[in-house]
């Protein structure tokens, strides 16, 4: 898939998780922590991924292995508001297809 369409899809799965959000009241302008998920290919890709989320404090990156898959967990600390929301799930999304992965997606808890 070409990272225009992933950058799409994505967009349209954060309008969706916004507003499953925004039904249970929440506050998109209050800082929490939220969690992006990575698939990475191979474990050294993996690494790859969080290496270079750490090193640049781009968020608090782990690897983890799940069912066999590799994975990058990053936990940021943000609002969510719809524009911020977007470019920093875009940002992971392109990090992710650098090392050849992909971003699951993203999730947090509501906050009021």
């Amino acid at each position: 898939m070409k990272i225009v369409e992933k950058l799409m899809d994505g967009a349209a799965a954060d309008v969706d998780l916004l507003r499953s959000l925004g039904l249970q009241g929440d506050d998109f302008t209050k800082f929490r922590e939220v969690d992006f998920l990575i698939l990475a290919p191979c474990e050294k890709d993996a690494h790859t991924i969080c290496g270079f989320i750490n090193d640049f404090s781009f968020g608090v990156a782990s690897t983890q292995i799940s069912d066999g898959a590799h994975q990058v967990q990053v936990m940021v600390q943000m609002p969510i508001t719809p524009s911020v929301i977007s470019c920093v799930s875009g940002f992971m999304a392109c990090v992710a297809h650098l090392y050849g992965g992909s971003l699951d997606g993203w999730g947090c808890v509501a906050q009021k």
